[in-house]
């Protein structure tokens, strides 16, 4: 890509940023991003199709991401499930940590995930990773089991709203912009909250 075209590039997407935090996606204005970038609207059009795919170029890759390395850690967990030690592993469980640590590498697209996204197609983020975290426990209790470990699944209905509100509660501290050593004292409180909540429900 051409440098000039690179640097129009990078003005659109700081530009964008304001403006969708300022304003949300539904009330920002193409020709206002445009107008702070230094071009006009049909240039701005050059770069990006419609205002939601400017909308994703700033969030789905972060997004993705963090999909990508959740379905990984989560996978690693079920493969390397010992029955013997699975009410210490639970204990030592810091998923609410690392995930709260790679939300404060990409602060900014997160911000605008939660903050900003109604109108989008991410708009719905925190079902979808409910739905993400109810199958890979499904995966996990049902490999358990077969272990031989007394671990029951509770009610799939009330284990999404324990998901839901546990996903809600991690991506609170963006909401409020904690500090990211604000973000992460929160983060250990929360693990050690949920842990002893989980281990309860799921009879460990």
């Amino acid at each position: 890509m051409p440098r000039d075209k690179t640097e129009s590039h990078e003005r659109i997407v700081n530009a964008a940023f304001l403006e969708f935090m300022k304003y949300g996606f539904k009330d920002a204005s193409m020709r206002r991003i445009a107008a702070t970038s230094g071009m006009s609207a049909s240039g701005l059009y050059k770069h990006f199709p419609s205002k939601e795919d400017m909308f994703a170029a700033l969030v789905e890759p972060v997004y993705e991401e963090l999909k990508r390395q959740y379905a990984v850690i989560s996978e690693a967990e079920v493969q390397d499930i010992d029955v013997s030690r699975m009410e210490e592993d639970w204990d030592q469980n810091s998923e609410t940590t690392w995930i709260t640590r790679f939300i404060y590498q990409h602060f900014n697209a997160f911000k605008l995930l939660v903050c900003r996204s109604q109108g989008t197609r991410f708009e719905n983020y925190i079902h979808e990773l409910a739905t993400l975290e109810e199958a890979s426990t499904r995966k996990y209790i049902q490999k358990a089991q077969t272990l031989g470990s007394p671990i029951q699944m509770i009610p799939e209905h009330e284990y999404h709203l324990f998901v839901t509100s546990a996903i809600e509660a991690i991506m609170q501290p963006v909401a409020h912009d904690f500090t990211e050593e604000e973000a992460l004292s929160y983060a250990r409180h929360l693990d050690a909250f949920y842990s002893a909540g989980w281990k309860t429900l799921f009879g460990l």
